[in-house]
């Protein structure tokens, strides 16, 4: 009897990976792949953290179909980003859970991996709680974190029950070792208000970051963490002002830069035409760069 329940509830875990596995996209964009949710007929929902750019997006598809994908807005407090596919979506968005999430509930996480191969991570709901702060004057009411393991690649992905219904969207954060999910109520949220306002008017300097963790040698002023420049647009702000593609950015306007996030942050508070200067690293020898911000065309 025992034997015949593992295999039962192994074969409903099974199943529900697999009906997840109908929603949930790869996004290339960033250094690596990141996933989305499906949002609309031609909408995808992911995370600003995971595409890292906002040129040469791209969706992938479970039939490993590739859509071109341009960078609808982004949510400043969530840090969701939507995409708007150029041509149509055969997929249809999840089913979303009518109740939040509970504390000690099952948690199903679902990605892409670099392989387009649906990925599944499995764990309970251990913190429900909130208000999280994202920004300067920007927080996330409320916030869900599970023991699911969950790597870089699960950022924009679905964390579903054991219904199989969305409870939220995966990121790459993690808060004293639970992986941090954005409720699937603020991420629809969020989503709509991008799609109907935009994103707050922010101008743009042309690269393309990855985090990376610093060498013990490379490390100024305790900073651990810093930007690669992993891609810089042909005539664009920071190719005008000599940044190149390995240069590493350590600072923003003299504040420690460890996440893409970090970037977007600093291009919201600032307004076109306005200075940035990034804190660089290449070759051993640390420079300032002035960039002076421009309107996306």
């Amino acid at each position: 009897m025992a034997t015949s329940t593992l295999v039962s509830f192994s074969n409903e875990l099974a199943e529900l990976t697999a009906a997840g596995a109908r929603s949930v996209v790869q996004v290339a964009g960033g250094r690596r792949p990141a996933s989305g949710v499906v949002h609309g007929a031609d909408t995808v929902i992911t995370t600003a953290r995971a595409i890292g750019r906002e040129d040469g997006l791209q969706i992938r598809l479970p039939d490993d179909t590739t859509i071109d994908a341009d960078l609808a807005g982004w949510d400043p407090s969530s840090g969701i980003a939507v995409l708007k596919t150029r041509s149509p979506l055969t997929l249809t968005p999840p089913e979303r859970a009518s109740a939040d999430a509970r504390t000690g509930e099952i948690a199903l996480a679902f990605a892409r991996s670099w392989s387009n191969a649906i990925t599944a991570s499995a764990g309970i709901v251990a913190v429900v709680g909130g208000p999280l702060r994202t920004g300067r004057r920007r927080q996330l009411e409320r916030v869900i974190r599970i023991t699911a393991p969950l790597h870089d690649g699960f950022a924009g992905g679905a964390v579903c029950n054991a219904a199989g219904a969305l409870i939220g969207i995966a990121t790459a954060a993690h808060i004293r070792g639970y992986a941090v999910v954005i409720p699937a109520s603020i991420a629809w949220a969020a989503a709509e208000k991008v799609l109907t306002s935009g994103t707050p008017k922010r101008g743009y300097i042309g690269v393309a970051v990855q985090p990376v963790e610093l060498p013990t040698s490379q490390r100024l002023e305790g900073r651990e963490r810093a930007l690669l420049v992993v891609g810089v647009t042909e005539s664009g702000p920071a190719a005008t002002a000599g940044v190149q593609v390995g240069d590493l950015i350590v600072s923003i306007d003299g504040k420690a830069a460890s996440s893409s996030e970090d970037l977007l942050d600093r291009l919201v508070e600032h307004g076109i035409g306005q200075t940035i200067v990034l804190g660089t690293l290449r070759g051993g020898a640390t420079r300032d760069v002035s960039i002076v911000i421009a309107e996306r065309s």
